[in-house]
C-alpha cells in the first residue's frame, strides 16, 4: 500500500502557492506541476490542475478545484519548531498577507491554517507534573505567536 497524501483544494492557485510554502520548510520541493487533459468544473484543458509537492519530506497534492470549497481551520498544518528564531522567520513568512488567530495559529493568503508550534511546548503540556501542564498550556492561551521564553517562564514558575 502506497502512503497516504493529503489533497489540498486552492481556487487556481495551488501552484504559486506550493511554491511559496516549499520555500518555508526544509527537505522541500516541487514534484511535478500537471495541466488537465479536459475541460474541468474548475479549469479548461491546458490549465494546471495538480501540483505534487513535498514539505519537509511529507507529499501533499495541490488541486485547482475551483471556488466550490475553501479551507477551515478543522484542518490544519503543524510546524514542530526548534527555536524562537525558526518560529519568528515562519510566522513573518505566513502572516504576510495571512491572519494571526491565536495560540501560534496562523491562517496563510491562501486560506490554510498553520499551526507553528514550539518542540518543547508539545512536551511541557505532556509533562506528569499537571501544575507545570497547566501553566505552559494557560501561558500558551494568552498568545498569539508563541514565544519559548515565556511558555518556559510558566512552565518552571513555582
Amino acid at each position: 500500500m502506497h502512503p497516504i497524501r493529503t489533497c489540498l483544494w486552492f481556487d487556481g492557485k495551488a501552484e504559486e502557492a506550493a511554491h511559496f510554502y516549499v520555500s518555508l520548510l526544509p527537505n522541500s520541493r516541487i514534484e511535478s506541476v500537471n495541466a488537465s487533459p479536459v475541460d474541468t468544473p474548475g479549469n479548461k484543458a491546458g490549465e494546471i490542475i495538480t501540483v505534487e509537492f513535498t514539505l519537509n519530506g511529507v507529499a501533499y497534492l495541490g488541486l485547482n478545484g475551483g471556488s466550490h470549497y475553501q479551507f477551515t481551520p478543522a484542518v490544519s498544518l503543524i510546524v514542530p519548531c526548534d527555536t524562537q528564531e525558526e518560529i519568528d522567520r515562519l510566522w513573518s513568512a505566513l502572516s504576510d498577507g495571512g491572519t494571526p488567530v491565536q495560540c501560534g495559529w496562523i491562517t496563510d493568503r491562501y486560506g490554510l491554517s498553520w499551526q507553528i508550534t514550539p518542540r518543547v511546548l508539545l512536551a511541557m503540556i505532556k509533562d506528569p507534573d499537571t501544575a507545570k501542564a497547566k501553566r505552559a498550556m494557560e501561558a500558551m492561551f494568552d498568545m498569539v505567536k508563541l514565544d519559548i521564553a515565556a511558555l518556559e517562564t510558566a512552565y518552571h514558575r513555582s
